[in-house]
């Protein structure tokens, strides 16, 4: 069981998808900072000065001046702004994980399109023009 499991992790497909994960591991970090960083203070400006991760629904009652304040006091809450974010998150994710896909598939195509090396003749073709370019020096 164990020289299975080893010629299963040895397998390219088993390196490549950990590689896979750590990377996209790394850039999840790198486009949440993008979202929380950059663009939603862009469009908090935009939107007259509204912070998206301030925007929350208290169910039930009192009332808090911030997120962090509710949840804090333990009060439940509808966290919009925070969704809005990951939404916004998911979206540029996905946009760069399509522009990868559609890269490599044009690649791909591309390397598909190459024309192939036209094939040898025929070994008897050869030694027949063989034959003719000696028989015509002759």
């Amino acid at each position: 069981m164990f020289k299975e499991f080893k010629e299963f992790a040895i397998k390219g497909n088993v390196m490549d998808m950990a590689i896979g994960i750590i990377i996209g591991a790394a850039f999840t970090s790198v486009v949440k900072s993008m979202v929380d960083d950059i663009l939603m203070p862009i469009v908090g400006f935009f939107t007259g000065g509204v912070d998206f991760t301030s925007i929350f629904t208290i169910l039930g009652d009192g009332e808090y001046d911030s997120l962090a304040a509710a949840q804090e006091a333990g009060a439940a809450t509808i966290n919009w702004g925070v969704f809005i974010n990951n939404c916004i998150s998911f979206l540029i994710v996905a946009w760069v994980v399509f522009m990868l896909v559609k890269a490599m598939n044009a690649a791909k195509r591309k390397e598909e399109e190459a024309p192939a090396e036209p094939a040898a003749p025929p070994r008897e073709e050869v030694l027949l023009e063989e034959i003719r370019d000696i028989l015509a020096k002759s």
